[in-house]
C-alpha cells in the first residue's frame, strides 16, 4: 500500500476523561474516559483517512504491549505503518486530558519518546525507501511540532524536504515557538490557533485576521489561523488574507478539532477546491466534529 501523505510527529494513546458537568480546579464529577488512538499526527491521519486518503506514518512507538496493540490499531484503519520507528527501550508515548461541559480543564502530553528518537524517525525519506537526499519526496507531509526544536530546524533546511508540500501544526501553545524555523521555509502552510499565532509573531492581535497578516509580514508563505467559534483566516504571501467563521453548534468536545481543521483542508485543496472554498470545508469539517457528529 502507497501512502497519499506522509504524517510526521506523534502517534500515541489519547487518555480523554469527558463529563457533561461544568467543572473547575477540585472538581471531582461522573463522567466516561477513553482510550484512543491519538496525538497530533495520528488525529491528522485518522481525518485523512475518513476522507478517503492513505496516511503513511513516521513517529516511533515503542516495542511494549502498548506499542503492538496502537500499531495494529493503525493498521487496521487502513494506515501505511511499515516505516515507523519501533524503539526497544522507549515506552510508548501517551497523552492526557480531562474535559468538563465548559472546556478542557487540564491536559498533559508525555512525547518524550518521541522527542528522544530525533531524526532516526526519518531515516525511510533519505535510505530509499520514501525517499534520499538527491530525490526527495514530493508530494504532502503533515508534521506537528512535538519534534523538537532541533530536529524542526534540521527538517527546515534538509534538501530531504526540500521539495514537500509540507502542513505544518503545532502540538499545543507552549510548543508553538518551535516553529519558527519553519515560517519562512518556501513549500510550508502554518495551522495554528489565535494563541500560537500570537506566539509566533510575539503580539497581542485580537483577531485571526490580524494574526494572519502579521505571520506573513513576519516571513510565513501561508498560515490559516483558527479562533474557536469566531473568524478564522487563512493568508497567503502575494495574495492576502481571507476570512471566514465556523457554522455555530453545540461543543461536546475539544480535543483533536484544530488537527480536523487541518487535515479537512488539506482534503478540499487536494479535491482542487479554492482558498475561500477550501477554508469553508475546513471549518464545516472542524465544527462537525466538536459537535460530536463524527466518531472520533
Amino acid at each position: 500500500m502507497t501512502a497519499d501523505i506522509l504524517c510526521i510527529g506523534s502517534v500515541l494513546w489519547d487518555i480523554i476523561g469527558r463529563s457533561p458537568t461544568a467543572m473547575r480546579l477540585g472538581s471531582d464529577v461522573p463522567g466516561r474516559i477513553t482510550r484512543l488512538p491519538g496525538g497530533v499526527a495520528m488525529n491528522i491521519a485518522m481525518t485523512l483517512r475518513r476522507f478517503g486518503l492513505v496516511p503513511g506514518l513516521l513517529t516511533t512507538i515503542g516495542r511494549d504491549p502498548e506499542g503492538d496493540e496502537l500499531i495494529a490499531a493503525c493498521a487496521r484503519m487502513g494506515m501505511v505503518t511499515d516505516h515507523i520507528y519501533r524503539s526497544e527501550d522507549l515506552p510508548t508515548d501517551r497523552y492526557m486530558a480531562v474535559e468538563g461541559a465548559n472546556g478542557l480543564i487540564a491536559a498533559i502530553a508525555d512525547a518524550h519518546s518521541l522527542e528522544a528518537s530525533g531524526d532516526k524517525i526519518l531515516r525511510p525519506l533519505g535510505d530509499g525507501r520514501l525517499g534520499s537526499a538527491v530525490s526527495p519526496w514530493v508530494g504532502l507531509i503533515a508534521l506537528d511540532g512535538n519534534l523538537t526544536e532541533a530536529l524542526l530546524s534540521q527538517i527546515a533546511t534538509s534538501a530531504l524536504f526540500a521539495r514537500a508540500d509540507l502542513r505544518v501544526a503545532p502540538a499545543s501553545p507552549g510548543k508553538a515557538e518551535r516553529l519558527r524555523p519553519l515560517l519562512e521555509h518556501p513549500g510550508a502552510t502554518l495551522y495554528v490557533n489565535l494563541e500560537e499565532a500570537n506566539i509566533l509573531c510575539a503580539a497581542d492581535h485580537d483577531s485571526a485576521p490580524a494574526a494572519a497578516q502579521a505571520l506573513l509580514d513576519r516571513g510565513a508563505q501561508r498560515v490559516l489561523v483558527t479562533h474557536g467559534g469566531k473568524t478564522c483566516a487563512e493568508g497567503t504571501k502575494g495574495a492576502g488574507v481571507i476570512a471566514d467563521a465556523p457554522p455555530p453548534v453545540l461543543v461536546t468536545r475539544i480535543t483533536g478539532a484544530g488537527d480536523t481543521f487541518m487535515a479537512a483542508h488539506i482534503v478540499a485543496e487536494r479535491r482542487g477546491e479554492g482558498r475561500e472554498a477550501a477554508l469553508a470545508s475546513a471549518l464545516r469539517a472542524a465544527a462537525t466534529y466538536v459537535s460530536g457528529e463524527i466518531g472520533s
